[in-house]
């Protein structure tokens, strides 16, 4: 781009300009944005989405970016992604000639061919259409064992709220008088074939203050719902409440309740024909699964009983008569347990298996543990590539099968399908390359961030790089709520910005998962300061290592990754030239009233009851912290209308705050597809050619 911080407008067109609006109040002249879909709100939206359109679609590179992004998300030959379901392979697959989708049917055998024979069940465009909605798929969910019955959750537009029916496998049709719920944020699950326990909003207000619902009843086939019958109440205070129904191959059932304290801390109950009994395990532990008679728990905090202790990050074991008898009396032992550098991935059973993934160092690992006399348990190793991405795909409880995942930066995502009694691991799909990664080649490096920890980082660029600080390099991150970014094969990433000579940067910064749950504690609540620094020290190591250089070097991240954004935007705008804020939180002061935020203070901390957490945003959330008169990069922020999770008031109020102030950046809001990228393939590749035209005019130019 021509342009760069403040400079003068791109003159394709003109900034709108600010909103002339008396303050709503002192302290927060915008708050009117925070109406989602307000006349008011929507015209000022619209205003900011045709300049930054006209903008960057009237790039001569644009048209070619849309015309690659869509045929790479659209294309014929990706994997489909499996799951086993009524015995045979379903595949939820979008493509140009469905863009919302088909949920489609096919044997393991046919599946294992190169053109497998698929059958549709449930045409999502087409039901879309018939009924005059924006149907978005959201998942099923079968009754087992035989998984026949399955509830459809269906979206209007993209965002959490959703419908539940009922439908038939056998038939693929929609159960006439089947279970059929409306509109509201549910948690379902099958308690047997006529029973549903259901979390809902059954009259208004039955919502927690993240929105979501805290009353499970459960619903007997034939009956309206105001006849549904309750089973547990959390309280408002609480983020949410889920009923749960795990069962094993032998036919055994746990029915558990899961209540929400905060986004990290549960209480779990077990559903008798007396009424809930508490499972006493920690409050940062959940159940996992169940195989042959034992209850798998994954523990993020230490848990001692029975004069055991068992350690953080571990994966441990109850027996289930045991849990039945005594849920407040357990005996927990070992299944595996990490060491220094390593974490906890997925976790899956088959029908006499666990499968299990890891991570060493931020390198995949896989292994089949199975139960042995004396509730011991045997572990081997699945023969997995070194220095990839390993993960689960579905796991069949009939047999002792299950898909792994791989996948790496410049290494097409492959399928295989391992037999988890032998222990053996074959191919069974692997993406077509879709970019040239000839040229390229991956390194990891470490860099010191302000406490003395070493930060690893993945770098992705030309063998041939000059270490002149001229190479455009995008550095994404998220370093938040556990989660472990690992090497990961993206085919737009490739072919438009690595095969246009731009190095891509994965860091692996505190906040995450990679090492545990105490990397993802060092940047809890008002120690989150450290999450922006290990950013920060990253991309300084990069500067340092002439890589880039803060005129080449953009930054990416989105939801928490978007408060990322923002943070590094207000903190550091010397380091970068541009910056992508993609359905961000930016508005920390505000964020326990705005969509589903409350559900965060487990992360974040709880500004309105506690004064250490209120003075710690105050300095570090980026709506409070925008200042006139800093050479900033001009950003690019992206938000969608439908997302009911984060909510685009966070990134409308940030964008009216920089215009207020005179600064220049480019705003788009996709009016669906709710906490993403967009609805369907073309709404999708769109954001994605808008931001690609951006960091290629920042940082290419």
């Amino acid at each position: 781009m021509a342009t760069l911080g403040g400079a003068a407008a791109p003159t394709a067109a003109a900034p709108p300009a600010a909103t002339a609006t008396p303050a709503t109040t002192a302290a927060d002249p915008y708050l009117w944005l925070e109406s989602v879909d307000s006349p008011r709100a929507m015209a000022w939206v619209n205003a900011r989405n045709a300049y930054s359109t006209g903008v960057l679609e009237a790039d001569p590179r644009y048209k070619t970016l849309y015309e690659e992004a869509l045929a790479i998300a659209g294309a014929k030959d990706r994997i489909p992604q499996p799951t086993f379901t009524h015995g045979a392979i379903y595949n939820f697959w979008q493509d140009p000639d469905h863009l919302r989708g088909i949920w489609r049917t096919t044997t393991l055998a046919s599946y294992r061919t190169d053109a497998p024979d698929w059958k549709t069940v449930l045409d999502i465009d087409a039901l879309g259409k018939a009924e005059g909605k924006s149907w978005v798929w959201h998942g099923a969910h079968c009754l087992e064992p035989d998984e026949r019955r399955c509830l459809i959750s269906l979206s209007d537009g993209g965002e959490d709220a959703v419908v539940v029916r009922e439908i038939d496998l056998d038939t693929g049709k929609f159960v006439a008088g089947g279970f059929d719920l409306p509109r509201a944020k549910h948690a379902v699950a099958w308690e047997d074939a006529d029973h549903l326990l259901v979390a809902s909003e059954w009259t208004p207000g039955d919502l927690t203050s993240s929105g979501y619902p805290y009353i499970v009843k459960r619903l007997t086939r034939g009956q309206p719902l105001s006849s549904a019958v309750e089973v547990y109440r959390g309280t408002k205070a609480d983020v949410e409440v889920n009923p749960v129904v795990l069962h094993d191959a032998q036919g055994r059932q746990l029915t558990i309740i899961q209540r929400a304290i905060d986004f990290f801390h549960y209480e779990t109950f077990v559903v008798t024909p007396k009424g809930t009994k508490r499972l006493a395990i920690p409050a940062k532990a959940s159940v996992a699964d169940l195989v042959a008679g034992r209850v798998v728990v994954r523990l993020d905090e230490a848990w001692t009983a029975a004069g055991t202790t068992l350690p953080s990050g571990s994966l441990a074991q109850l027996d289930l008569a045991a849990v039945e008898a005594a849920p407040d009396a357990l005996k927990p032992s070992l299944i595996w347990a990490p060491g220094p550098r390593d974490a906890l991935g997925d976790v899956a059973a088959t029908r006499d298996t666990l499968v299990v993934t890891t991570l060493d160092n931020v390198r995949g690992r896989a292994w089949v543990f199975t139960p042995a006399a004396g509730g011991r348990w045997t572990r081997a190793k699945l023969d997995v590539p070194d220095n990839l991405a390993v993960d689960l795909g579905d796991a069949d409880r009939r047999s002792n099968r299950a898909f792994v995942r791989m996948s790496g930066f410049l290494t097409p995502s492959s399928l295989a399908l391992a037999d988890a009694a032998t222990g053996s691991l074959a191919t069974v799909k692997t993406l077509p390359a879709k970019f040239d990664a000839s040229r390229d080649v991956v390194e990891q490096f470490e860099a010191t961030s302000t406490d003395g920890t070493k930060i690893p980082y993945f770098v992705v660029h030309r063998k041939d790089l000059k270490y002149d600080g001229s190479t455009p390099t995008l550095l994404y991150a998220y370093g938040g709520f556990q989660v472990s970014e690992t090497p990961d094969y993206s085919g737009a990433m490739g072919k438009l910005w690595l095969e246009r000579g731009g190095a891509y940067v994965l860091a692996n910064i505190r906040g995450g998962g990679e090492f545990g749950p105490a990397w993802h504690e060092a940047g809890l609540g008002v120690k989150r300061q450290i999450v922006y620094d290990d950013f920060a020290s990253v991309a300084r190591d990069l500067i340092a290592k002439k890589i880039t250089s803060p005129r080449r070097l953009g930054i990416e991240g989105g939801s928490n990754g978007g408060l990322l954004m923002g943070v590094e935007f207000t903190q550091h705008p010397e380091l970068w030239n541009a910056v992508v804020i993609q359905v961000p939180l930016l508005d920390m002061i505000r964020i326990g009233q705005i969509a589903a935020g409350a559900s965060w203070q487990g992360e974040y901390g709880n500004v309105d009851t506690d004064p250490a957490v209120m003075a710690f945003w105050q300095k570090t959330s980026p709506y409070a912290n925008l200042r006139a008169g800093v050479k900033y990069p001009e950003p690019f922020i992206f938000t969608t209308t439908k997302d009911d999770r984060v909510g685009p008031q966070h990134a409308r109020k940030f964008a009216a705050r920089m215009e207020e102030m005179g600064y220049h950046f480019y705003y788009y809001e996709n009016t669906e597809g709710g906490h993403g990228a967009g609805a369907d393939l073309k709404q999708a590749a769109h954001t994605t050619a808008l931001t690609m035209t951006y960091l290629q005019k920042k940082l290419m130019e």
